[in-house]
């Protein structure tokens, strides 16, 4: 099993340790919630009380310094300085540093150390001295195949379609498409729209380029935690038809939704929708949650590998640009878009490093228990995410205020969200005041379930 264990070697607390085997996200500081809580006192005065961020994904770990006072330190430098930190994270116009942890790394905030210990069982079955110059050479490879994938994934693409002409038993699922254009692109691939050349029907055709080099391990746990998303049945949930990996490249048929995204449409009417509108697609994405949330799931995989069975799928990632829109009998109809793809591909570790702020989903449409509980992410953050997504689409504005000055994170954590007439006095009071206790979340989330925050909703509008 990967682990990623954090041990404190100098300090009050030393002699404390945290171990972690799957996904998380942990802040370090003096705020009572921090996952990593030091001693709220004089001696730890140079500790901000939310300060700094550990985005771990055994057995990767990266640290992020929220613009602190005093700095987080890696070996003893400052991360922020470029002759250590080749990971400066830019959003919003400012520079956050990062920093990728290595085994054995010491992280100094204050007068607390901290030694970062790795393993890895993929590592510790396959290296040995007589194999280190073999691991040089995945490494080159894994870099080029990262420049390749970022630079143009339509080539990867067009030797999928063209493979698949002469290639039944692997690409059966992409035989006989062609590209009729590019989509969107992220940081895991490309979406592209192509036509089946004898049927024409459409789809979406999403690829996904890993930035490591695969192996039987993570392939098959993506392949069978990707494979939940074709339970997923519902009309207002994008429909994962085929899937499939060839030479390292995932490949996925789904909806082609023609309307493009929410975030296209509020860009496009100007800023905002009509509340009518912004009302009818809350409600399609309410609807496509409670269904995903209460869905059986036969194979969950566990931190230990072993297989289980469970209710529900949790999106964690609601946004304006994971909402698209197609047409059904000339009714605009919204469909939820990425539903475990992403979690998947980060959970098995295709994702190459970890990306705050990317694979950990997107901090403007996330409550602030996400951050602290990030592996424990439960329906009640998609309940936050998709009132959040409400508020974005008829105020034109995130529910907090951010800034360039303030590391988005560290504002999710620290600042309330802004009461929803505060944005437009036109709201209606009583649809205003149910917006506002769904967002409000501290010290919790005052809505467990979809279904408790509908039947509310329809009593208000």
């Amino acid at each position: 099993m990967d682990k990623v264990k954090i041990t404190i070697i100098k300090g009050a607390l030393t002699g404390k340790d945290y171990s972690f085997t799957e996904r998380s996200l942990c802040v370090i500081g003096r705020e009572l919630d921090c996952n990593i809580l030091l001693p709220d006192d004089e001696l730890h005065s140079t500790i901000s009380r939310y300060h700094c961020l550990l985005d771990i994904n055994p057995p990767e770990i990266c640290i992020r310094d929220f613009g602190s006072l005093n700095g987080t330190f890696v070996n003893q430098k400052k991360i922020g300085q470029r002759d250590i930190d080749e990971n400066i994270h830019k959003a919003q116009g400012m520079i956050y540093p990062e920093y990728n942890i290595k085994d054995g790394d010491r992280i100094q905030v204050g007068d607390t150390s901290f030694t970062v210990s790795i393993s890895s069982d993929l590592l510790s079955n396959e290296m040995s001295e007589s194999q280190e110059e073999d691991s040089t050479h995945k490494l080159e490879k894994n870099l080029n195949l990262e420049a390749s994938s970022q630079s143009n994934p339509l080539e990867k693409v067009n030797h999928l379609l063209n493979e698949a002409a002469h290639n039944e038993d692997e690409l059966i699922a992409v035989k006989g498409y062609i590209i009729r254009k590019e989509l969107g692109r992220g940081n895991m691939g490309a979406v592209y729209l192509a036509s089946h050349f004898k049927s024409r029907s459409n789809v979406a055709l999403k690829v996904m380029l890993p930035k490591v080099e695969s192996n039987a391990r993570t392939h098959k746990q993506f392949m069978r935690e990707s494979r939940n998303t074709q339970l997923l049945k519902h009309k207002n949930i994008v429909q994962v038809y085929d899937m499939g990996c060839y030479e390292g490249t995932y490949f996925f048929t789904t909806d082609y939704c023609e309307g493009g995204s929410v975030a296209q449409l509020i860009k496009k009417k100007g800023g905002r929708l009509p509340l009518s509108l912004a009302i009818k697609i809350y409600l399609q994405i309410l609807d496509g949650l409670d269904y995903a949330h209460q869905v059986k799931v036969p194979g969950i995989v566990l931190a230990d590998g072993k297989i289980t069975s469970g209710t529900g799928l949790v999106h964690r990632d609601i946004k304006p640009g994971n909402i698209l829109l197609t047409k059904n009998a000339g009714i605009w109809h919204a469909k939820i878009a990425d539903f475990g793809l992403a979690k998947a591909f980060d959970t098995a570790g295709l994702s190459g490093r970890t990306a705050t702020g990317v694979s950990a989903g997107t901090p403007y449409y996330m409550p602030r228990q996400q951050i602290i509980n990030f592996k424990l992410a439960k329906p009640e953050v998609d309940v936050w995410a998709a009132t959040a997504t409400f508020y974005k689409m008829v105020t034109g504005r995130h529910p907090r205020n951010y800034n360039k000055r303030t590391d988005p994170w560290l504002t999710t954590l620290k600042m309330p969200p802004i009461p929803i007439k505060d944005r437009d006095a036109a709201i209606p009071s009583a649809l205003a005041e149910l917006v506002d206790r769904v967002l409000c979340d501290k010290p919790e989330l005052s809505f467990k379930s979809v279904r408790a925050l509908k039947n509310e909703l329809l009593k208000v509008i």
